[in-house]
């Protein structure tokens, strides 16, 4: 943090404000009243820290917090009188220096939330994101974002602390809001990256581990994925020498320790899938082979539909199109992609325009407008041809 009167930046605040509020909580503070009593104190050192910044700023932050949370309880549980002579005196000297964190995700996972509003809490607590920025991320309005985290505070304010979520809900909560992209002025898929590089440092587990190696390595090839012009680009047809060699290496370094570990889950095993894509020196030297054999190890541990279909389109590349649509077929049709994976298999079969024809229709079921521009033009292209 800045010393000697350099003003902080935004970024600088944005991060102290979940250890500051992980310190209040841990002190007994309600969560939903600690979280508006540190944004308070961020304002406040935002209005005074350019004329000089204090010599250790987290424990001022978490004085003038502690004060702001103090006068909130006071007008709240007046009826608490015993109580309050021991709240009015912030503690002195040297603040803890753990960090909370971890308490945090998991607060904010808490069971009683939906996976949504756990993703916006999340954001909002844990990783320091405005209201606005929360809201721009999910693409609805400040007032409809600002009800949903107001909702999500009530309900664990309400529920307590006797049930945190449990670390599978945190790891997928951390997915999902990697998986929110890119828009808004602040990354989610690097501040999913963030979060779980924290809980992987905090906790002896392989699943997170294996969360984490996901992420990275997916992370890794996100310079390839759209052209200049914002069109989506298939993995076969992504430059490699775009892809950060530093990620995947780090990626597949933290995914083989855990491995080793012998105590596989689902996120080590897509992992490992992504791993043989990113290892691979061009698409065609892809090793299908193992990537459907990964394949058979996930749909056996989840049952998913989801990875059902991503498993024959996987067959389709290691024993030809046919297989792949034998393998589809057995994936119910309301799957999304469905169309677009047997699109694919089609064109791989040689049967073009019929391939053309239900690359079309993907078109028109695409849920985004990326991916529907990309089938249309996946289409145009085979009839042109």
């Amino acid at each position: 943090m800045p010393e000697g009167g350099r003003a902080p930046t935004a970024e600088e605040l944005r991060l102290l404000g979940p250890q500051v509020l992980g310190v209040l909580v841990r002190r007994g503070a309600d969560f939903a009243t600690a979280e508006d009593a540190v944004q308070e104190a961020l304002i406040e050192a935002l209005r005074r820290w350019p004329e000089g910044t204090p010599h250790d700023p987290r424990s001022w932050l978490v004085t003038v917090a502690w004060r702001r949370y103090v006068d909130a309880h006071r007008s709240q549980t007046a009826r608490h009188r015993r109580e309050r002579a021991e709240l009015e005196q912030p503690p002195s000297g040297p603040t803890e220096q753990a960090d909370d964190t971890l308490q945090l995700l998991f607060l904010c996972c808490h069971p009683a939330l939906t996976p949504s509003s756990a993703v916006a809490l999340t954001l909002r607590a844990v990783g320091g994101l405005t209201t606005r920025q929360v809201a721009e991320a999910y693409l609805v309005p400040e007032p409809t974002m600002a009800q949903r985290i107001s909702r999500a505070k009530r309900t664990i304010a309400t529920e307590g602390l006797s049930g945190p979520g449990d670390l599978d809900r945190v790891r997928r909560v951390l997915y999902l809001i990697f998986n929110e992209g890119y828009s808004g002025e602040v990354d989610l898929a690097a501040e999913a990256i963030r979060l779980a590089r924290e809980l992987h440092e905090q906790t002896d587990d392989p699943e997170v581990a294996g969360l984490l190696a996901l992420l990275l390595l997916h992370h890794a090839r996100r310079p390839s994925r759209f052209t200049a012009g914002g069109a989506l680009v298939p993995l076969t047809d992504q430059d490699r020498s775009l892809w950060d060699t530093d990620l995947i290496t780090e990626g597949i370094g933290i995914l083989q320790r855990a491995l080793a570990r012998d105590r596989l889950g689902e996120f080590q095993i897509q992992a490992a899938i992504a791993a043989l894509h990113a290892d691979a020196p061009s698409a065609g030297e892809t090793d299908w082979v193992q990537i459907v054999e990964w394949y058979d190890e996930l749909v056996a541990r989840t049952d998913s539909p989801v990875v059902a279909l991503n498993r024959a389109v996987a067959v389709g590349e290691a024993d030809g199109p046919h297989a792949g649509l034998r393998a589809l077929q057995q994936v119910p049709t309301s799957v999304p992609r469905h169309t677009a994976a047997q699109a694919h298999l089609w064109e791989k079969a040689g049967e073009l325009a019929r391939a053309a024809e239900l690359y079309a229709l993907a078109a028109q079921q695409a849920s985004s407008l990326v991916e529907r521009d990309h089938l249309n033009r996946q289409a145009a292209r085979l009839r042109s041809g």
